[in-house]
């Protein structure tokens, strides 16, 4: 007869504490996936932002209003240079959403012509954790929208 060989009881729990130790120490480094959800979503904030702003442009170019260095109405948006101003009557009603989703950071030291929005839950004091920064048109640079990092 032939002797059958396997694996002892008793070597099989010394791999399966192996692979627990192992998960317990490797799995944090995959799995910080609150911060990465945070940056897409700050991403597609700004893509919002943006594409808004693009559009609001082409209107406004239609209308031969994109040279304008004054405040203008648009689709009943504020518009500077053909841009979304960097306020509640601009950017704020060109991104649908935008006033009910996130919050605008009103802390100190934020330039005119500048707007911040961030997670609702942060507050509006926030200056350093996550944001999205909109900067509206001046002369003939284009209005522009930056993320910064969750880090």
């Amino acid at each position: 007869m032939k002797k059958q060989g396997g694996f002892t009881l008793i070597e099989l729990v010394v791999v399966i504490v192996i692979l627990g130790i192992l998960a317990v120490t490797a799995a944090p480094r995959f799995l910080n996936l609150q911060d990465d959800a945070r940056e897409a979503s700050l991403q597609g904030l700004k893509g919002a932002i943006d594409g808004a702003a693009g559009l609001v442009y082409g209107k406004a170019a239609i209308e031969g209003k994109e040279s304008k260095d004054a405040v203008t109405k648009v689709d009943e948006i504020d518009t500077i240079f053909g841009y979304p101003t960097a306020t509640a009557t601009g950017i704020a009603k060109a991104v649908v959403g935008l006033e009910s989703d996130w919050s605008v950071v009103s802390a100190a030291g934020i330039p005119d012509g500048e707007i911040r929005y961030t997670f609702k839950e942060q507050g509006t004091t926030n200056t350093t954790k996550c944001y999205v920064k909109y900067t509206q048109a001046t002369s003939s640079a284009i209005a522009t929208a930056a993320v910064k990092e969750c880090k």
